[in-house]
């Protein structure tokens, strides 16, 4: 059984819209392996944003069904953890208890923190030190820098040891050099726990260098167009972005999605008006 199953899933964000026939998603069906990494990426107002909301319990289908871990998913979901572009970090808390957040609302650690809160602490700092945040565990959010802010914001995403870890373009407001360090944190972190991912993002090659599948949604009502297996493998450093095999894959995808969006160009040029 697939760890995430979509079947069908259509979503009008009210009835008049629904009524109307305008889906923000249509007839979106995939399943994702335990353990699995996948990436969507598609351009600005796809739906790929709204797929995570799906995916995370958040909006419930018009049409369909989505099942998560042998589940059928019928609210917010406890088994996932989220992190977003901006950190959103809260500024009077240190690093350290900005990650213990989730353990502190989160049933059923919320019932049992004051009693276990050593333990708990002890493994937000465990997992701050496997990002490189050793010796930063107590500075505010306003001492880290932008990159150092991301990471704690994923470990804050994985303190409760989520089964799927769901990323919403969270490295996209990184210079490049620091992106690129964070996909290997990443890379590792997946390594070594084994959790689903579901990544969204525009970046074609952070897509290619972390994910086993790569799905390619079109333009609004958001639906995927390309299902890619990324046949390169693991593990995969940074050296491995500057193959032809590599190259080829991004511009691949790249070429799919620019051929879908000319095709829809011209079927609305086409429109009387």
């Amino acid at each position: 059984m697939a760890f995430v199953d979509f079947k069908n899933v259509w979503l009008a964000y009210n009835e008049e819209l629904e009524q109307a026939g305008h889906y923000a998603v249509e007839d979106i069906s995939l399943q994702v392996e335990r353990g699995e990494f996948i990436a969507i990426v598609g351009p600005s107002g796809c739906g790929k944003s709204t797929f995570m909301k799906l995916t995370t319990g958040l909006k419930m289908p018009s049409k369909g069904s989505i099942t998560i871990g042998g589940e059928p998913v019928t609210g917010p979901l406890k088994i996932s953890g989220m992190a977003f572009q901006a950190p959103s970090l809260l500024p009077w808390r240190s690093t350290v208890d900005n990650v213990l957040l989730p353990l502190e609302i989160v049933e059923p650690y919320r019932s049992n923190f004051r009693a276990k809160r050593k333990e708990y602490e002890a493994r937000a700092r465990d997992l701050l030190k496997s990002v490189g945040l050793g010796g930063y565990e107590d500075k505010f959010p306003w001492q880290l820098s932008g990159g150092m802010q991301q990471r704690a914001s994923i470990c804050r995403a994985l303190v409760h040891e989520p089964q799927m870890l769901l990323l919403d373009e969270p490295f996209g407001a990184l210079d490049a050099f620091t992106r690129e360090e964070l996909w290997c944190t990443l890379r590792d972190l997946h390594a070594a726990q084994k959790f689903n991912v579901i990544l969204v993002t525009h970046d074609l090659r952070e897509s290619v260098f972390l994910a086993d599948t790569v799905y390619c949604m079109s333009r609004s009502p958001g639906r995927f167009v390309v299902k890619r297996e990324i046949d390169l493998p693991r593990p995969r450093d940074l050296e491995v972005t500057y193959t032809p095999h590599f190259t080829d894959i991004v511009h691949e995808l790249r070429g799919h999605i620019g051929a879908h969006r000319q095709a829809v160009g011209q079927a609305g040029a086409s429109i009387p008006q």
